[in-house]
């Protein structure tokens, strides 16, 4: 062999183990997204019980850690106030953050039935840190998409926005803030979600 076919061979080979190793690396995520999220799914159906079951407010509180445990309210909360994120100071910005991540987490627990859909996992999609998943939740005969985006943070994945039926959460608090904002101005948006907090906290 000369020289120039053994550079080739080498070249070739090298990429070829990049390619293996990068696919074998997205496998290794796509396998730990999809365990963390059923390890999850089989935590808050545990804790459901029986249909018709009455909750205390311990039981409740640990729902909502566990359903919302694993969501970067930050990042959520970025994404919902576009703009204006990085136009208002931080006090403003860790302010926001709270306020935004109460009211949803209080939302979570809602509807708790919705969490004893039967879950099958679509598509899992991962690369360098990011994450598609793509869902669908069966209840009652009724198939619904949910999907999630997540990125890797820490060494940990977490959710940074959810999409139930094709319409995005960030996206869906998005179109709300910007309305209130482009009407009433920024004071009165933290002024209505201070209100709605503080009803969650009641």
């Amino acid at each position: 062999m000369n020289m120039i076919k053994f550079l080739e061979t080498t070249v070739i080979t090298f990429l070829l183990s990049l390619v293996l190793l990068s696919s074998a690396i997205a496998q290794n995520a796509n396998d730990e997204i999809r365990g963390m999220l059923e390890e999850r799914d089989e935590q808050i159906k545990e804790l459901l019980g029986a249909e018709g079951t009455e909750y205390t407010d311990a039981q409740r509180a640990e729902l909502k850690e566990i359903i919302n445990g694993v969501i970067d309210f930050e990042a959520m909360a970025r994404e919902a106030l576009d703009d204006t994120f990085d136009t208002i100071s931080e006090e403003e910005r860790n302010e926001f953050v709270e306020l935004f991540s109460t009211i949803v987490r209080d939302q979570s627990l809602n509807k708790l039935d919705i969490y004893r859909a039967k879950v099958t996992y679509t598509s899992i999609e991962s690369n360098d840190g990011d994450a598609r998943i793509e869902t669908l939740a069966e209840l009652d005969n009724v198939r619904t998409p949910v999907n999630y985006e997540m990125e890797l943070e820490n060494g940990e994945w977490v959710i940074t926005d959810m999409e139930i039926d094709d319409v995005s959460t960030a996206g869906s608090y998005n179109r709300q803030f910007q309305r209130i904002i482009n009407q009433k101005g920024f004071d009165s948006l933290m002024s209505s979600l201070r209100k709605r907090a503080e009803r969650a906290n009641g």
